[in-house]
């Protein structure tokens, strides 16, 4: 009985840790496309009124749109003409919107563009956010590091990485972890520390 007992056991949590991961990433599909949905659903409304494509294709077909003009955008960017054009556009805007050239410094700090490292390049430590003397440590990702020695970290929050929070800490509160990659400590995070060994263990 009671090998029968693990066997269902121990099957049945085999086809969860196959089921649970598929489930999980459905689920967020279905999540994010609805968030996409609601900011497009004018474009999807019109489309469906002055085409044959309706509901969920609609939508989609607008996204696609959304995403191949921003291809086209980054193109003609690359152009001399497009690079004139652009740096008038981002002057004026910045005159006459308020928090333009704000927003647009997030963003640029984020995706690593224009010329500076995004927020999420590293390098890789463990802060510890109590105080030198206390176990307790997070990972983090160091943003800056100031001409005192102090650094900048940014901590993000399981499972969803690009929310977090900012610490200012000085030189013996940050163990810099050069052979942990950007890539392993985010992964380590969307799966709320599974596997985070590496990232503990000492370097080679």
């Amino acid at each position: 009985m009671t090998r029968i007992k693990t066997f269902v056991t121990l099957t049945l949590l085999g086809g969860l840790a196959v089921v649970l991961p598929i489930a999980i990433f459905v689920m967020l599909f279905q999540w994010l496309f609805g968030q996409i949905s609601e900011m497009v659903a004018p474009a999807a409304e019109w489309m469906q009124a002055h085409t044959r494509f309706k509901d969920n294709f609609a939508r989609l077909l607008v996204i696609a749109l959304i995403l191949g003009l921003c291809f086209v955008i980054g193109l003609l960017v690359k152009t001399s003409v497009g690079r004139w054009a652009h740096r008038h556009l981002d002057y004026w805007l910045g005159k006459v919107a308020p928090g333009y050239s704000t927003i647009k410094e997030l963003v640029l700090q984020f995706i690593g563009g224009g010329g500076s490292e995004g927020v999420l390049s590293g390098p890789v430590a463990r802060a510890r956010i109590h105080g030198a003397g206390n176990p307790l440590s997070v990972t983090a990702i160091v943003t800056s590091q100031h001409a005192n020695g102090d650094f900048t970290v940014y901590v993000p929050t399981a499972p969803v990485p690009t929310s977090g929070f900012v610490y200012h800490l000085p030189p013996e509160c940050v163990e810099i972890l050069p052979h942990v990659t950007v890539e392993a400590a985010m992964k380590s995070i969307v799966v709320c520390g599974s596997g985070s060994g590496p990232l503990l263990a000492p370097p080679d």
